[in-house]
């Protein structure tokens, strides 16, 4: 008996296999959602970053307004106290004469100032003399003992307060000044006040809200009015009573929280803010900048919408691809199905043939189905060019139905009139089989009027035979996205400008200052002359104008420095003495010394080395330095003003010292000495030791400063000595 053999395995069943492509397809889908969902949170990412520095530079120019309003009158209320008028009226406040002519001076510097209101108080808090002496709400006769700007001037210091006036009502920034003629004991206070209306009318026009807080997260200044007087934390009892005290807001007690909900991401580049605007829900990107300087912070917000739309975007076009990878892999499977019907056609013909139809069916909806859900316009044209398909969106985009647009051959109804010339060149290229591969842009014209600006990406349609039958386009609505980039465009070249006016207002600022020194030594070597051309003195004329020409000379070539470090040269040098660079500085100084009765005491070694570098602009650097130490002690007793100047060499680079006797530096400002715009002088630049720092760093040095043990400061200048 022959041996049986058994039978093959029977092939795999029908269901089975699509259960096997529907497991396949499943794991395609969730590996594309998943790619799209990265790609998505990549660019919510991406756009907040873009936000944060889009904020950060609108804050820099935000920050500098506020600096410009808060310093521009800080000179006015020391200028003031030392006229003859004012020290009388604190003298004799009891002579109404005194007092009136006060006030009128008073008047007059306000006016030419442009301040809010000037006004002097005497030790005990009242105002003996106001610029609005004349007017209803006169200051005069008012008491402002208890006012924080009225204690630190009382007590020997400039005062710095913004607040709601007690007699007008309406808020400003108060800087105060003692007055203390020569240095010596306070007599009075004088202080200006300064409306930031101004600048708080500007924030109105902004897009999205800027707010100012103080000290205790109150806002006192925003460009959304609900905003105002509401505080970013709890406030304590103490708080609270301070603030009653001082009347800071008037006789307002309450300050209910701020109506956010934060949210903050560790990292990130800044904090999400939810809140209500106008009655609708918004999400806002807020990014905070402390002014330790003035007490406050600017916080700067962006609408965070713009991220939710960047994911969104993202999730479009990455469904846009996958739907139509997937399109591309039905088609592939269908014609697999077709070949695999075809290899089986003796297995009960009739039945597969019912089959294919009904999945060829479902197939034909599923498809129709997608292609209405997409957002992407879709259109196929034949080879005449005659349209043959479009999808709803398509319609949606042009206004026309598809029985409108089916069978139409070019011309067609959603051509731009004005650009009807760019579409029959981009239709010929295409019927010369070669469109756009990576697509063009164009403009259609709605059923209704409105442009819509699109992006049209053509490829050649093949038909299942494998021929060229056509030509199939996809459409993209852009012009949302060209309305956003013009946006951000005119943005960007609004901060560009304003920039520029920063840079502008910069460079003006350090030519003044440089120039300073040697246009002073040039007037009073002028009157000099003048004195000794009067008296006959030939020998000390001839000095004199000599002097006077060589200031000359020096400011032309501190000119013709600084242009050079605007366009970044580097300096010329030469090798200089240090004795002959210390004497030319004290030289420029004697005048000042005189007037403030200080000496100076200078111990330099015969035989030092000499140091290569600049002439000019190192002795501009120990000229600032000098006039600095000379500033520093004027409350100084005179016998104790001395000014000490040495040099030596250490390790190889030589090192230069100018001490003072004054008060020294204290430890809370020290890391703010050689920041741009910083001072400590009533009316100063507070750019003197920053350039310093600039002109020292280009001669590879270094500039230095320490508190002294028995009082003072030393600044040490290190430079590199010539080689031998």
């Amino acid at each position: 008996m022959p041996p049986i053999t058994p039978a093959p395995p029977p092939p795999p069943t029908r269901p089975r296999r699509r259960y096997r492509a529907a497991a396949a397809w499943a794991a395609v889908l969730a590996l594309a959602l998943l790619l799209i969902g990265l790609a998505a949170q990549w660019a919510a990412s991406r756009e907040a970053n873009f936000q944060a520095d889009s904020i950060r530079r609108a804050m820099e120019v935000h920050v500098l307004g506020l600096r410009d309003a808060a310093g521009k009158y800080s000179y006015l209320p020391f200028t003031a106290s030392l006229h003859p008028d004012v020290l009388a009226a604190l003298a004799h406040p009891q002579d109404s004469a005194v007092k009136q002519r006060a006030n009128r001076y008073i008047e007059e510097v306000n006016r030419q100032a442009g301040s809010d209101a000037l006004y002097l108080i005497d030790l005990q808090g009242l105002t003996l003399a106001a610029s609005n002496w004349a007017t209803p709400q006169t200051f005069v006769g008012e008491s402002y003992a208890n006012r924080p700007y009225f204690i630190d001037a009382r007590a020997g210091r400039n005062g710095l307060f913004y607040g709601v006036g007690q007699t007008t009502g309406e808020p400003g920034l108060f800087i105060s000044a003692p007055v203390r003629p020569d240095g010596g004991a306070v007599l009075g206070v004088v202080t200006v006040k300064v409306s930031l209306r101004q600048l708080q009318d500007a924030w109105t026009f902004a897009r999205d809200p800027i707010l100012l807080t103080d000290a205790r997260g109150i806002v006192f200044l925003s460009s959304v009015q609900s905003w105002m007087y509401q505080a970013t934390r709890a406030l304590g009892a103490a708080e609270i009573e301070g603030m009653r005290r001082d009347q800071q807001y008037g006789a307002r007690t309450n300050f209910p929280a701020l109506p956010w909900k934060v949210d903050r991401d560790e990292g990130g580049p800044g904090y999400l803010v939810r809140t209500d605007l106008g009655g609708q829900p918004r999400r806002f990107l807020a990014v905070d900048e402390p002014l330790p300087d003035l007490g406050w912070t600017l916080t700067v917000m962006a609408d965070h919408a713009e991220v939710t739309r960047a994911r969104e975007r993202a999730w479009m076009l990455g469904l846009l691809c996958a739907s139509l990878l997937l399109l591309g892999g039905l088609y592939w499977q269908l014609r697999e199905r077709r070949f695999a019907e075809q290899r089986d056609a003796r297995r009960d013909l009739e039945l597969r043939v019912r089959e294919r139809t009904h999945e060829l069916d479902e197939a034909h909806a599923f498809r129709k189905a997608m292609e209405d859900s997409l957002l992407v316009g879709m259109r196929a044209r034949d080879l005449d060019g005659r349209i043959i398909y479009v999808n709803l969106a398509f319609c949606e985009m042009t206004g026309y139905g598809a029985d409108e647009l089916l069978g139409r051959l070019p011309p067609y109804p959603y051509w731009h009139p004005d650009d009807v010339t760019l579409h029959w060149r981009h239709y010929d290229a295409m019927m010369s089989g070669e469109p756009a591969h990576a697509g063009f842009e164009s403009r259609l014209r709605h059923r209704d009027g409105h442009e819509v600006i699109t992006m049209v990406y053509t490829a050649a349609l093949i038909d299942a035979d494998g021929k060229h039958s056509g030509w199939m386009s996809s459409v993209v609505d852009i012009t949302e996205q060209k309305r956003a980039e013009l946006r951000q465009r005119q943005n960007d070249e609004q901060l560009q400008h304003a920039q520029r006016l920063a840079s502008l207002g910069e460079m003006a600022s350090t030519l003044a200052h440089e120039l300073n020194q040697p246009l002073m030594a040039l007037s009073n070597f002028a009157s000099a002359a003048k004195a000794f051309a009067e008296q006959g003195n030939q020998s000390l004329l001839v000095s004199s104008l000599d002097e006077t020409m060589a200031q000359a000379q020096r400011s032309a070539e501190i000119v013709r420095r600084i242009r050079g470090f605007v366009r970044q040269r580097t300096a010329g040098t030469e090798d200089c003495a240090v004795a002959a660079l210390v004497s030319n500085a004290l030289a420029l100084l004697q005048g000042e010394m005189r007037m403030r009765q200080a000496r100076a005491e200078v111990r330099i070694p015969a035989g030092l080395p000499e140091v290569r570098g600049d002439r000019v602009l190192l002795e501009q650097v120990l000229l600032n330095l000098l006039s600095n130490s000379l500033h520093a002690m004027q409350a100084t007793p005179p016998e104790q003003r001395l000014v000490e100047i040495e040099a030596e060499v250490l390790e190889g680079r030589m090192h230069i010292r100018v001490a003072d006797r004054g008060p020294g530096i204290d430890a809370a400002l020290a890391e703010q000495v050689f920041a741009p715009f910083f001072t400590t002088k009533t009316g100063g630049l507070g750019l003197g030791l920053n350039i310093c720092r600039t002109i020292v760093e280009a001669h590879r040095g270094r500039l230095s400063f320490a508190n002294r043990a028995g009082g003072g400061t030393v600044f040490t200048l290190e430079l590199e000595i010539t080689p031998p």
